[in-house]
């Protein structure tokens, strides 16, 4: 163990030396990837640390939700919305490794291979790794395909079973990234099919050289990317769970970036002149899920109750000082959907005490509390904000017994239905209102598996986001979706918290970075200078 955290700082110090010689990148990373193949990612951690390795058929430009060109350099749209046809980018090159060297460039195979691996249950890589394909899923990839067909070596088409507004965004977004097919063949053929999610074969702008985790994910350019060899040469995901230690690490110079950086270090950033600090308000959310198939929380007064019993002006002051707004909807007034109308629910103890006897529990409620053990932009402690939350219950009889897991697990945990209180957060991945309502709070996502953690299914709501995603013209999706978050205020799955301004922390050597609107940390097109 001692020998793997001397080889972190070991890159971190050799890049010091100065921008002229091969340059090593660290980048303090919050948690474990609970995958490094964007296929099977669900979370931020994981599909930060699958991008340096991947592309996709388009993509957003750096620091915008702008959709631009990727693999496929251009497409057309039929009239009626349901048919895209990609044109690749030719000669792209994969990544090798030990077991595989490409024969040939990127072509519409990879295109299909990567889409009907997820989408087809009897396609031969869809059970390899136990692979659960959640985003896929959730996003309702499954029912919207109609077909993915490759015309030729370079021309793709997708056909929908209806129009989709947000259908490029969700291309966009890291599971759809494009893995070779080639490699896929290979490893089936040779018995070691986990290979292509264990050791992924991309055409980012970095390719893997080593995982260890609860240590790093390591990388090396890739010689031949399409937009050019990286400045950087090695790039490091030094994985430090603690936010303080990210900040250690960050003015000691073992990391160049550090994720998530606690309030309490935000002046000390701001006051080193050695350190910058970039920030966007965040397109995020931070809440506490209510399972709405456990009694007595389905019933819709328990809920109310509970949103109005929590002091949720006193959690942002205490964990979100200066870097937090009170939520009112569970999309973000950085949304272009969000419903200005919304005014967040008062803290009312009385009204909460009355509404929980009228339902029946005036002797109160006995259950459990689950909080995040990993510091997220939309929570950035998740143990202080349940111990609030728990002092706030209590005065109204309901006690709860505080529980917690190892990152991973604790994402298991809730998409499995296995809480009955859970602070859970979500950071859009295409800025699309959709990727919130739909996502989190859509039929589809209330699955075992899902993201809807609340298990809530209104169907008046969820036809409402469904005919949404259809409509093209944004003001009659803006009418929609203002009814979909009063339906969702008035049944109340969750108690919204929180929307947290992004932050990233980085030493002032780091030329070219861009902060992401969507929470992302990526490192193309970035490099060292002297300190």
């Amino acid at each position: 163990m001692l020998r793997q955290l001397a080889l972190v700082v070991m890159f971190a110090s050799a890049c010091l030396t100065g921008g002229a010689a091969a340059q090593t990148f660290v980048y303090c990373s919050e948690g474990n990837p609970e995958a490094i193949n964007p296929q099977l990612a669900i979370t931020g951690t994981a599909m930060d640390a699958s991008r340096p390795m991947f592309n996709n058929l388009v993509e957003f430009a750096p620091g915008t939700t702008d959709l631009r060109p990727a693999l496929a350099e251009s497409w057309t749209v039929s009239e009626d919305g349901k048919t895209y046809t990609f044109h690749l980018r030719p000669n792209v090159s994969f990544h090798s490794n030990e077991s595989f060297v490409p024969t040939r460039p990127m072509n519409a195979d990879d295109v299909v291979f990567s889409l009907t691996r997820q989408w087809k249950d009897d396609h031969p890589y869809h059970n390899v790794s136990n692979a659960r394909f959640d985003y896929f899923k959730d996003s309702g990839f499954g029912e919207l395909l109609a077909s993915v067909d490759a015309l030729d070596e370079r021309t793709v088409r997708i056909v929908l079973t209806r129009p989709e507004a947000p259908f490029l965004a969700s291309l966009a977004m890291p599971f759809n990234a494009i893995l070779s097919a080639e490699y896929a063949d290979r490893m089936m053929q040779a018995g070691t099919p986990e290979r292509l999610d264990t050791h992924p074969i991309g055409t980012g702008p970095f390719e893997l050289a080593d995982f260890r985790k609860d240590i790093m994910v390591r990388y090396r350019a890739f010689p031949d990317y399409w937009r050019g060899r990286q400045k950087i040469e090695t790039l490091v995901f030094s994985i430090t769970p603690t936010a303080s230690a990210r900040v250690t690490k960050l003015k000691a110079g073992e990391c160049h970036v550090s994720a998530f950086p606690g309030a309490e270090d935000i002046a000390a950033i701001k006051a080193d002149d050695g350190l910058r600090l970039y920030q966007l308000p965040g397109f995020n959310i931070g809440y506490l899920g209510i399972n709405t198939t456990r009694p007595p929380f389905d019933d819709v007064r328990v809920r109310r109750a509970i949103n109005l019993a929590i002091d949720r002006q006193a959690i942002i002051d205490a964990v979100f000082p200066g870097t937090g707004t009170l939520a009112s909807n569970p999309i973000p007034p950085t949304s272009w959907a969000f419903d200005q109308s919304a005014e967040p629910v008062a803290h009312d103890p009385a009204a909460a005490r009355a509404l929980l006897a009228e339902a029946g529990h005036a002797d109160g409620i006995t259950t459990d509390l689950w909080y995040m053990p990993v510091s997220r932009p939309y929570n950035p402690n998740g143990r202080r904000i349940a111990e609030m939350i728990a002092d706030d219950l209590e005065e109204l009889g309901i006690r709860l017994e505080l529980k917690t897991a190892e990152w991973n697990d604790y994402r298991i945990t809730m998409q499995d239905g296995g809480v009955t209180l859970a602070l859970y957060g979500w950071t859009g991945d295409n800025g699309d209102p959709d990727n919130f309502l739909g996502t989190l709070l859509g039929c589809t996502a209330a699955r075992i598996g899902g993201n809807n953690i609340a298990r809530w299914c209104n169907h008046e709501f969820d036809d409402l986001i469904r005919e949404a995603r259809e409509v093209s013209d944004r003001e009659r999706r803006r009418e929609l979706y203002d009814q979909a978050q009063a339906i969702f205020r008035r049944e109340v799955p969750w108690v919204p918290i929180a929307h947290s301004i992004f932050t990233v922390a980085a030493r002032k050597s780091v030329k070219g970075f861009v902060i992401d609107p969507l929470g992302y940390h990526n490192f193309e097109g970035v490099s060292l200078s002297d300190d």
